[in-house]
């Protein structure tokens, strides 16, 4: 049974939780805009929380329907939203960071992701193929030996990356077990759902450690 707070998207129909959707309003300006934290006055409406549902409400002028006003979804409104996401998802990194749940440094992460140790593996985006192989290999005779399934994702640059964790030339990052820790999984996760990269949740690739072997 689904929680009295579950809400109705207003392209898919479906419910879901406030965490599964996001929120909409009218702005002032006569545009829509996302209310990510869920705390902007007026009537609201929900849409599942990937980019393509939103593309689709867009398409179909649906946000004036359900919030029966004369307004507008500027074309830059997906890109806003990644843009808000990933400044969360960056932010709560660095304070995984200061929590000691986040592990950089490919000799350290390696081992981490060997031991089981590891939530969650964050790769950055543009890391040398040969590098994320190697990880993969990890991940993989961690789950041929009954160990968990630890996800691996791309989501920030390099750059992005040193930024967020203060600098050092991260490429790969372990995040480890603990209130900070599971905070990022879930604000990951979330980001990746949006941006249509739930198939590296829900399984798990190993195409890379595959290729090594051949």
């Amino acid at each position: 049974m689904r929680d009295m707070n579950d809400r109705t998207c207003i392209v898919t129909r479906n419910a879901g939780s406030a965490d599964e959707l996001i929120r909409f309003v009218a702005a002032p300006d006569g545009t829509v805009v996302a209310d990510l934290k869920r705390n902007l006055p007026g009537r609201g409406c929900w849409v599942t929380a990937t980019r393509t549902t939103v593309e689709e409400a867009m398409r179909k002028n649906l946000f004036a329907r359900a919030l029966k006003e004369s307004i507008i979804a500027t074309p830059d409104l997906p890109d806003q939203i990644d843009r808000v996401m990933t400044k969360n998802f960056s932010g709560t990194l660095g304070l995984a960071r200061k929590a000691g749940q986040i592990m950089t440094g490919a000799a350290k992460v390696e081992a981490l992701v060997r031991s089981a140790q590891t939530l969650l593996l964050l790769h950055a985006s543009d890391a040398a193929q040969d590098g994320v192989r190697k990880m993969d290999q990890a991940r993989k005779a961690v789950a041929m030996t009954g160990g968990p399934d630890i996800p691996a994702l791309k989501l920030l640059t390099g750059v992005e990356m040193d930024l967020a964790l203060g600098g050092g030339n991260v490429i790969h990052a372990a995040v480890l077990k603990g209130p900070a820790g599971e905070n990022l999984v879930k604000k990951a996760f979330a980001l990746a759902r949006y941006r249509g990269l739930e198939d590296k949740i829900l399984a798990q690739d190993f195409d890379g450690a595959a290729k090594e072997t051949e």
